[in-house]
């Protein structure tokens, strides 16, 4: 009979890659760790410590994000600045589950010399799910290894559903696993075996697996996150990889049923993994970007007369993101961020553009816009 998951190739788990279709790939993932790192040098130990929160904070709502789960942003926060040793003048209370899944976040990441047995596993598990009646519709079995039902991924009618994916039985599932984790062990010191082709291998394999009733999914990205903290201990307190995940949930979904179905070559898994990853460091290099952006531009404005309300402002458009106004902003935004009448607005925006804070952007009349004109570095 013709294999039809890969789980069930005679030469399973011996995964083969075309190593020339991915250096490319390679070189430009290591050459942005590097520039990563580079650019971490230059910013205060304090920011780096709001960088390294905030990049872990997405890691944990991104990739429970991934799974349909909305998380508590806040408490989980406050999990991550507690246990970073960061004070926090916030209400936001901690929760069984909050804590769990940064503790499991922090275990991947800062410990990552410790060896990984089943029973770590097992462990994350138990944290992953400290209190499952409150966010589960079913029992599941925690800190254990899944039950003897086929685990199956499925999606439209009950009636007649869709299996997009069949993990291996049940039946030795305890030798698969640790002939994972022997692998796991091993790998990390074999020559020749990059240290981020082996997180993609780890991500791949691991999932395929699918040892748990459930968090399958949350445990393989944390089993990524140890892989590539391994690698790079440095590089990984900065960039989220389970954030491009889920900006692109479908591809990923769509590349693990396309090659959980295919031969032992997994290059196309590797080569998507590969691109995820280069797009997070990306987006670090983007965020930091902008921290020391913002401190070049209130080094150089440290001794313009600001108004508060001119301060809001300006920290909105420099911090970027959802609430920055990438598009600039207009008079009437000003005087809806800064609560101020129409003419104080324009009042306040023509001083910015005197003192050189702002600069206009193209266009006229009710649809001018301004942006942060930006000291030189």
């Amino acid at each position: 009979m013709t294999p039809h998951w890969i789980w069930q190739q005679p030469d399973w788990p011996d995964f083969r890659w075309q190593p020339e279709a991915l250096a490319p790939l390679l070189r430009e993932c290591v050459q942005a760790q590097g520039q990563l790192l580079g650019m971490t040098g230059a910013v205060t130990t304090s920011l780096n410590a709001q960088n390294e929160l905030d990049a872990l904070l997405q890691n944990i709502v991104t990739s429970s994000a991934i799974e349909g789960e909305q998380l508590n942003v806040g408490s989980v926060r406050s999990s991550l600045a507690r246990r970073l040793g960061l004070e926090w003048a916030d209400d936001n209370p901690v929760s069984p589950r909050s804590e769990g899944l940064a503790q499991l976040l922090l275990d991947a990441t800062r410990h990552f010399n410790h060896p990984l047995t089943v029973e770590r596993l097992l462990e994350w598990h138990e944290w992953l799910f400290p209190e499952q009646a409150a966010f589960t519709h079913r029992q599941i079995r925690v800190g254990a290894l899944r039950g003897e039902e086929p685990m199956q991924v499925v999606s439209g009618r009950l009636d007649r559903p869709t299996v997009h994916f069949e993990a291996p039985p049940r039946q030795g599932l305890e030798q698969q696993l640790q002939t994972f984790i022997n692998w796991f062990e091993a790998s990390r010191h074999q020559a020749g075996l990059d240290p981020l082709l082996r997180a993609g291998i780890a991500h791949f394999w691991f999932v395929t697996l699918h040892p748990f009733d459930d968090g399958n999914g949350r445990l393989t990205r944390a089993l990524t996150d140890l892989a590539l903290a391994q690698g790079e201990p440095q590089a990984i307190r900065f960039h989220a990889m389970s954030v491009s995940i889920l900006d692109n949930r479908a591809g990923y979904y769509r590349v693990l049923e396309h090659c959980q179905k295919a031969t032992l070559d997994i290059t196309d898994w590797l080569i998507w993994f590969l691109q995820t990853l280069l797009r997070s460091l990306q987006k670090a290099m983007s965020q930091i970007e902008r921290v020391l952006g913002k401190a070049r531009f209130w080094q150089a404005h440290r001794s313009s007369a600001i108004t508060p309300e001119q301060t809001k402002v300006l920290n909105r458009l420099l911090d970027g993101g959802e609430r920055g106004f990438e598009q600039g902003i207009s008079a009437a935004q000003y005087q809806a961020v800064a609560k101020v009448s129409k003419a104080t607005a324009t009042r306040h925006l023509a001083e910015l553009l005197e003192k050189g804070c702002l600069q206009r952007l193209p266009g006229g009349g009710r649809s001018t816009r301004y942006n942060i004109n930006y000291p030189e570095p």
